[in-house]
Order: C-alpha cells, then structure tokens, then sequence
C-alpha cells in the first residue's frame, strides 16, 4: 500500500468512524465502498473488518450501560447459524455484487412495510436479525440499513440504546467476518507494518470518540431523519456502480 493510499485510507476511517457514531451505521458503508476503488475485494473485507471492528467496538464500551443484553444474545443465535452456512459453501463474492447488495440494502429497509419488520424486542425479532444480517455481512460487508428495521423502529429503545446495542450487534458480526476472510478463507491480501496498522485502529477511536459529544447533542428526531438522508444518498451512489459493473 503506497504512502498517498495509506494517507487516504486513514482519513477515511476517521471521518466514517465519526459518521458511524453518530448514526450506528453510514459509516461502514462510504468506508467499503471506498476501499472497493483502491483494493480487491478479499482485502477491502479484511481491512473494512478490522476498521469496524475497532469502531463499533469502542462505541460499545462508551455506551455499555445503555446496551441491551438480552437482544445481544439473541442476535448471536442467529449470527452464529449464518456463519456456520458459510462455512459450508466458503464464498468469496465478486465487486459488482458487493455493490448492488450495498445499494439495494437501504431501499429494502426502508420500503418493508412495518408488519413484515419484527422489531428486535418481538419473538423471534432478533435471532432472525442475527441470521439476515450476518449473511449480508460476507456479501456485502454492511448490515446497518437492515440492522437498522429491527431497532430504529423500536418505541422501547431511545437512540442511545439504538446506538449502544446495534454496536454490540455489530462487534459481533465484524469480528466473524474478519475470522472468515482473513483466517479461515485465507484471504488476507492487505500488507501493513504494525505502525501503520495503529494509526488506523487509533482513526478509528478517536473518531468514534469525537462523535458523542454531537449524538449527545441530537434528539431522536434529528437522528432519524439524517441517518435515513445520509444512507439511501450513499446506496444511490452504489447501486448505480453495481449495475454498471454488470453492463
């Protein structure tokens, strides 16, 4: 990786992880999509992974005692059910479809229709979330947007336990991924020194630490209404890519 890519790739993580803390996701989404343009797509996982990990890692030990538990463990069900498929078939997906799940995902969340969205708290609400997002998660290497149909519909959950549980959720299913691509796929194409490797985990803290003080800010409205903006502008740009990758 050139000092010019390095210096692009480090900017990246600081800016999306800062988006990321701010919405719960967004973030992962402009911070693959980028990678996609500068590396292939085994590496672009592996790197994403590692950036998201650190991310929404940190965003869940700052908002531990909002995080709820209970949906945690259920997501894991369903995630650990996902990885085990996966296993099976190890797939590697190519670049254009990558980009069409990314771009499709968000239209998707926001179009299904409320009685066909259980939300985390229903039964059986979070162990399918675990299942679905899970598998977009080797596909795509992004989950917020349909994540985002089983918490930010919630009427339980304010928009910091929104943010602290998806985190955990997210922690969960970056770090399988990081597993499946980088170890048991042996796919790990990504060269750095240990050096280089701190600077981006370091990006990734603190701009996961910068984004509290403006979510601590925002109400629940303005959250909503922004990550919504934010998320389906990012997809428009990607589905169109993806669709061109096929013509």
């Amino acid at each position: 990786m050139t000092t010019a890519i390095f210096a692009t790739v480090a900017f990246l993580v600081l800016a999306t992880s800062f988006m990321s803390g701010i919405f719960g996701m967004a973030g992962g989404m402009v911070l693959m999509g980028a990678l996609l343009l500068m590396l292939p797509v085994a590496s672009a996982m592996v790197l994403q992974s590692a950036m998201q990990l650190t991310s929404n890692g940190w965003r869940a030990i700052l908002w531990r005692g909002h995080t709820e538990w209970r949906i945690v463990g259920r997501f894991a069900i369903g995630a650990t059910l996902a990885f085990c498929a996966f296993l099976a078939v190890q797939l590697v997906p190519s670049r254009g479809v990558v980009l069409l799940i990314l771009g499709i995902s968000p239209f998707v969340a926001l179009f299904v229709p409320p009685r066909f969205a259980p939300q985390a708290e229903a039964k059986w609400g979070a162990e399918i979330c675990g299942f679905v997002c899970q598998t977009l998660q080797f596909l795509s290497g992004v989950t917020g947007p349909i994540l985002d149909i089983f918490f930010v519909r919630s009427t339980t959950m304010d928009r910091r336990k929104v943010v602290a549980t998806k985190a955990t959720c997210q922690v969960l299913g970056h770090g399988s991924r990081l597993i499946y691509f980088g170890g048991i796929m042996n796919q790990q194409t990504v060269t750095l020194h240990w050096l280089q490797w701190a600077i981006l985990l370091g990006c990734a803290v603190a701009g996961t630490s910068l984004s509290r003080v403006v979510l601590e800010r925002m109400s629940d409205q303005q959250f909503r209404k922004w990550t919504r903006g934010i998320v389906l502008g990012v997809a428009s740009v990607y589905l169109v890519q993806g669709v061109a990758s096929f013509l």
